[in-house]
């Protein structure tokens, strides 16, 4: 009787397979082996990335516009040239460059424009006759022409007395061609001095910027503006050759002290018109020229009186 095997409980290192027995017949057929369980395949990539932008669409879409704009920026900024920082040379050189092409006013007619619009011609008329047979209009026996500048802009008018003391009628013509009778409201014969009052004024009517002859010297630019021999408004300049000069009239009838002495070139028909510097401000009121001959023209030296008598003729300081 056979015995029944006993097994321990080690293992038993794995056996060849045996070959069939000639014997028996019988071939030993090794245990079918098990596959193992396969475990769950893993995402690719391309997966992994499709989930991600499924949840985070919208995020992406603004980092990516982000990212995009941030690139522009920084290449415009990378590529466009830095500014030019201008030296004092450049400067210099610009303003030699206008100085050679551009060219400026004068100071003669920076100051004329300034004072244009306030100088008035100044016209005193005699009485009236009428010519025999002529059929002319009416004459006047005595006409005197002279200039004036406006002071206030109410219409008030500085002028010299001789150019409309005898005058009958007064009448002022203004810088936009207005006609207006005018009135003596003030004088001071001691300075040849008249003030007068216009009965009509232009729309835009312009008085004149007054300066203390304080700070006038000898030498300094000046303009005189009017209508010498009715001809004008007419500038001249020259420059301040004297102050507080002294004019004895030809005929000795008057004396005028502290008088500005200039060369800029002036007639009759010029009495009554500013002095200004060159700024367009006036510092006198011309009143006379020195001319030992017959001819009555201007031969380089002429008067003014100082603003702050034609001021206080006024009854008012502009100090």
């Amino acid at each position: 009787m056979k015995r029944a095997s006993l097994y321990s409980s080690s293992r038993e290192p794995a056996r060849a397979p045996r070959r069939a027995s000639a014997s028996t017949g019988v071939q030993n057929v090794p245990a079918a082996r098990v596959p193992p369980v396969a475990s769950e395949a893993r995402p690719t990539l391309r997966a992994r990335w499709q989930r991600f932008h499924g949840r985070h669409a919208a995020s992406l879409w603004i980092i990516t516009t982000a990212v995009f704009a941030a690139a522009l920026v920084f290449g415009y900024s990378t590529l466009k040239p830095a500014p030019r920082v201008f030296t004092q040379e450049d400067i210099d050189a610009a303003v030699l460059h206008t100085l050679e092409t551009v060219q400026l006013p004068s100071t003669a007619a920076k100051a004329y424009e300034a004072i244009r619009p306030s100088v008035v011609r100044v016209v005193g008329l005699g009485p009236e006759r009428q010519p025999a047979a002529t059929g002319d209009p009416f004459e006047r026996t005595g006409v005197s022409v002279g200039s004036g500048v406006v002071i206030v802009d109410k219409g008030m008018i500085l002028t010299s007395l001789h150019v409309v003391a005898e005058a009958q009628q007064i009448k002022v013509q203004f810088f936009d061609g207005l006609e207006s009778e005018a009135i003596i409201v003030g004088a001071r014969p001691e300075h040849d001095l008249a003030v007068l009052q216009a009965k009509q004024l232009p729309d835009d009517l312009q008085p004149a910027t007054l300066r203390s002859t304080a700070d006038l010297a000898v030498g300094d630019d000046v303009v005189a503006v009017g209508f010498p021999f009715g001809i004008g408004p007419s500038a001249t300049s020259g420059v301040v050759s004297g102050l507080r000069r002294e004019y004895q009239s030809p005929e000795g009838k008057r004396l005028l002290t502290n008088l500005i002495q200039f060369d800029a070139a002036v007639n009759p028909g010029s009495s009554g018109g500013p002095l200004v510097t060159a700024d367009g401000e006036v510092v006198g009121i011309v009143t006379a020229i020195l001319n030992p001959s017959e001819q009555r023209v201007f031969i380089g030296i002429g008067f003014a009186v100082p603003i702050e008598n034609a001021a206080a003729a006024v009854g008012i300081s502009p100090f």
